[in-house]
């Protein structure tokens, strides 16, 4: 029974890993090292210290802004900077929901898989977001607005620590080849947006401090914010310097 276990954690890793090698600003394992050299591992305690700077939006939605100046450089300019970055980015052809050259607007939506995970007594739970990025354009200026609701869940049921000591009948290894709302088989890799459950952010840890899933949230917290760092830094650098380094005006 305990072959059978980490058998089924193994596959859950490998199919996280495997999404996540779809192109983005950066991997989940890129993306925790960042959030570690920021905020420490200590997830709750970094979590906590997050919450008192956090605020929800009117939709209950974890939101971000900022503006970037950017001097002398056009609307157009701009456009075909960021338009370039972003197709860079984000190979998945779904990803740009809305490229509007004329009204100066791109909005991106894209998953970024397995940013948290953890063991419970019965259960496993692998946590991905997918933010929706909104970058309007102005002359001379660049607005970033960043937006997650809900983490995605991906629940292995039976895949805890007690799972490891269960019975081993028939029925209990049916139910441990599929998660736990029978759409796929354990390694079925046909579409990464499927999910189990979905989270609201603002019903979890630290918004409610009362969480049976606190662990779990308090990395999935940590790991949103340094995200949303991390979509507004690679933005301004692309506005700064392109994405080679060597996109000027005299060639």
């Amino acid at each position: 029974m305990k072959h059978i276990g980490l058998c089924i954690l193994a596959s859950i890793l490998l199919f996280c890993g495997a999404v996540s090698t779809q192109a983005q600003v950066m991997k989940a394992a890129d993306l925790e090292k960042y959030a570690k050299e920021r905020y420490g591992d200590k997830w709750l305690d970094a979590a906590k210290n997050l919450a008192s700077e956090l605020k929800l939006d009117k939709n209950q939605s974890l939101s971000y802004q900022q503006v970037i100046e950017a001097p002398g450089k056009t609307k157009q300019q701009l456009y075909v900077a960021l338009n370039y970055w972003a197709t860079a980015t984000f190979k998945d052809k779904q990803a740009i929901t809305l490229n509007d050259k004329d009204a100066g607007c791109i909005i991106i939506s894209s998953a970024i898989d397995g940013i948290a995970d953890h063991t419970g007594t019965v259960n496993r739970y692998v946590v991905s977001i997918t933010p929706v990025i909104k970058i309007d354009i102005k002359e001379g200026k660049v607005r970033v607005t960043y937006t997650v609701q809900n983490y995605d869940i991906l629940k292995a049921e039976d895949a805890g620590w007690l799972g490891v000591f269960a019975d081993n009948s028939d029925n209990r290894q049916s139910r441990q080849n599929v998660y736990s709302d029978g759409k796929r088989m354990k390694d079925d890799k046909t579409d990464r947006r499927l999910y189990d459950e979905q989270w609201e952010i603002a019903k979890h840890y630290p918004f409610v401090e009362k969480d049976n899933k606190k662990r779990t949230c308090s990395k999935a917290l940590v790991m949103t914010h340094a995200y949303s760092n991390a979509i507004m830094d690679k933005v301004e650098e692309a506005l700064k310097n392109g994405i080679v380094g060597n996109e000027d005006e005299d060639w």
